[in-house]
């Protein structure tokens, strides 16, 4: 290692301790590399400061020696935004030592959190409350609220509860310069100038560092109903969405489409994951409703509008859950394509938002194009309908060899980049 880089390397460890900072490969790797073994960098070191000070003073230092930080949490990101590249030039800073929650107001219904908290462990702070922090990931075991605020995670509540970006009411965060701009304010109105947090919400860590947060808390459902349901299309999808929209109001809490394929990978490399049918269907829904009703009022809810829903063809089958343990089954069914998906090889992913009246329509134009230029593609298509948010992942023809495959993944994302953006309906 060059003397300037032993010297960079000596200033961190003063800054932080030697408990903070990875200067070995050995000792960096598994940050240096993407949850999907993707993208492989190679940083001067990783830092890993424990309070928003020594975030403050690392910046300035790097700044001085224009240096390129690469912000990190929990490293579960599938497109390489948390991953150095390869020149040995660049700095990964990893917020998760800051894992406290600072404060948690009852009356405003708020917490105020560190960046390194992990998403799950500040929904079971919330729970202990008797509070909802309603973000949830299928990575939620493992991610940090510092990602989700610079990725503007959306995830399975967007539908009543909104994107990180309307969950949150206050930010601390580390400029470009070291300095701390900090606005960790519970103010449910504020109209007092330009709202600067949302310039670094979804920015992706590119303005700034995030250290802390203010989010907003909500009442903890006691009643909660879960069901998939079969069905032949994603248009009877999207019309069982207005139906339960108009029947249920805000008490629809989740809609996720997933196809026969997915369901089949998760079966497939998850076998305690079994479909809750006895036939195969082309499509599936997992809906939940939550509310402050009873378990009863609002199982009776959902029983009678997919009822309905049958009776007016939108629906093939329904299966509601009848306990906890049958709706966590439900749900593993969804938060588990992702990994199926990972180990059934390599794949080209795609995360697209449409007009959710388009969705439809983008998923027959786009399947059609991709079965044109690759026969025998095969579509692992799910998401958050409610939104209009699809994972629209590719996997290569059960005949076709990985790199071959890997060798077109241009082609398909500029196929399916062609069917993103379509006209609104009349």
């Amino acid at each position: 290692m060059a003397e300037p880089q032993q010297k960079f390397i000596r200033r961190l460890t003063e800054i932080v301790g030697e408990q903070g900072v990875l200067s070995a490969p050995e000792a960096f790797e598994s940050y240096a590399v993407d949850w999907r073994q993707r993208y492989h960098g190679r940083p001067i070191a990783v830092v890993k400061p424990a309070s928003t000070s020594e975030v403050a003073t690392v910046v300035s230092l790097c700044a001085e020696n224009r240096i390129a930080i690469v912000p990190q949490g929990g490293n579960t990101g599938m497109v390489g935004g948390a991953t150095p590249d390869d020149t040995g030039t660049q700095l990964i800073l990893n917020v998760s030592r800051m894992n406290r929650v600072l404060a948690v107001d009852l009356v405003n219904n708020t917490m105020t959190v560190q960046a390194g908290c992990v998403l799950a462990a500040l929904q079971q702070v919330a729970r202990e409350k008797q509070r909802l922090f309603p973000l949830s990931l299928a990575s939620e075991g493992s991610c940090e609220i510092g990602g989700n605020l610079s990725t503007n995670a959306g995830g399975t509540g967007v539908l009543r509860y909104g994107n990180t970006r309307e969950l949150t009411l206050g930010l601390e965060v580390v400029l470009a310069s070291g300095e701390i701009w900090s606005a960790l304010k519970g103010l449910r109105k504020d109209n007092t100038g330009y709202d600067l947090k949302h310039l670094f919400i979804g920015a992706e860590g590119t303005l700034g560092v995030i250290t802390a947060a203010v989010l907003k808390l909500f009442p903890l459902p006691t009643g909660r109903a879960t069901a998939v349901v079969a069905m032949d299309t994603p248009q009877n999808a999207l019309s069982l969405l207005s139906l339960l929209q108009a029947r249920c109001g805000e008490r629809l809490t989740g809609f996720e489409l997933f196809s026969d394929l997915c369901l089949n990978l998760v079966g497939k490399h998850f076998p305690g994951c079994r479909s809750p049918f006895d036939l195969p269907h082309p499509q599936y829904a997992l809906v939940e409703l939550s509310d402050s009703r009873s378990n009863e009022e609002v199982q009776l809810l959902l029983e009678e509008s997919l009822g309905h829903a049958m009776e007016h063809g939108m629906a093939n089958d329904v299966a509601i859950a009848v306990s906890e343990a049958q709706s966590a089954r439900f749900w593993a069914l969804r938060e588990n394509i992702s990994e199926a998906q990972a180990a059934e090889g390599r794949n080209v992913k795609h995360d697209v938002s449409v007009p959710i009246s388009n969705i439809a329509d983008f998923l027959d134009a786009a399947d059609a194009e991709l079965e044109k230029l690759m026969p025998g593609v095969r579509m692992v298509t799910f998401g958050h309908l409610g939104d209009g948010n699809l994972h629209y992942n590719v996997s290569p023809p059960l005949t076709m060899s990985a790199e071959a495959f890997m060798d077109q993944a241009d082609a398909l994302n500029e196929a399916c980049l062609l069917y993103t953006s379509p006209s609104p309906r009349d």
